[in-house]
């Protein structure tokens, strides 16, 4: 991983995935370190980003790193129409490594082609978010006790939903079963179908899921993203298929936890919130170890209390 760019999930291997989450949860014991103090991190998000943006800069600063970028494009050179290749090539001599998200898919591919530092993608288009399956990782481990053989469910948008599909190829190291919930409209794209019978990996497509949450060990939410709909009256009739609500939790497994990346509108009410199940803000919390930990691997450093 040392020197590396994490451009798409596929990057890590199950070895690789097992020494972040090890690395996350001995950063999530010692959160402050000093392990950056001679780093410079780029941040250059040319796509709006709360999250994501947010815990990458709070991993950097908690080891004692610096930061350095952009939360709008519209304000950089990009403005004046500058390629990303320039844009790219010259933060890279400014900076150690760039974190990116980007509109386009395969930008960060890209970028991390023509860039002398390591590209970390924080976000591609629909294609990939492999930190967020990262963090995503971690806070089912820590739910559940494992990764292996636990049944996922996906609900809402699967089609353009970048974080279900890196979850879904990181998934496939360990053997889950996958229900997939959405609207026709925002189906599971094909080649992530074939991806996953490659693999042997069961999956089942439904358009409803109250019948069968009984048996969902992760209930992985999404949003309907209007950002992705070119047509305004496709996504007015698809945004309100799937709302979670407490009543619809009443029978399920007692290790059910809920996810979503986030940000939310309206697909789990609030008041599910409160419930024990419900697992979404602690998994933002966990973006920041996971984030530290990769950013660590990627330096080839270790956390300051690693025994090992």
């Amino acid at each position: 991983m040392k020197n590396k760019s994490l451009v798409s999930i596929t990057d890590y291997s199950k070895e690789n995935i097992a020494e972040i989450l090890r690395m996350a949860k001995l950063f999530e014991e010692k959160p402050n370190q000093r392990i950056l103090e001679d780093k410079v991190v780029a941040s250059l998000f040319f796509e709006p980003s709360t999250r994501t943006r947010l815990s990458f800069e709070s991993a950097v600063n908690r080891l004692s790193g610096r930061v350095v970028g952009f939360s709008e494009s519209g304000s950089t050179s990009v403005s004046k129409g500058e390629s990303l290749k320039d844009t790219i090539k010259t933060i890279a001599t400014y900076t150690d490594l760039i974190v990116m998200r980007h509109p386009l898919e395969g930008s960060a591919k890209y970028a991390s082609e023509i860039s002398d530092v390591p590209v970390v993608n924080a976000g591609d288009g629909a294609n990939q978010h492999p930190t967020q399956t990262l963090l995503d990782l971690y806070s089912i481990y820590k739910t559940q006790g494992k990764l292996d053989n636990l049944n996922i469910f996906l609900v809402g948008d699967l089609k353009y939903g970048r974080t279900v599909h890196s979850l879904l190829m990181a998934m496939s190291n360990y053997n889950p079963t996958f229900h997939f919930i959405s609207h026709p409209r925002l189906a599971m794209p094909d080649e992530y179908k074939m991806f996953l019978n490659s693999k042997n990996i069961k999956f089942f497509e439904h358009e409803d899921f109250t019948e069968i949450i009984n048996q969902a060990d992760i209930m992985y939410m999404t949003r309907v993203q209007k950002e992705r709909f070119s047509d305004p009256i496709e996504y007015e009739k698809t945004k309100d298929t799937y709302v979670l609500k407490n009543d619809i939790l009443v029978n399920t497994k007692t290790n059910l936890k809920i996810l979503h990346p986030l940000p939310r509108v309206n697909e789990i009410s609030d008041e599910v919130d409160d419930n024990k199940k419900a697992y979404y803000f602690e998994q933002a919390k966990n973006g920041v170890y996971t984030r530290q930990a990769i950013l660590a691997a990627i330096f080839g450093l270790k956390p300051e209390n690693d025994i090992n």
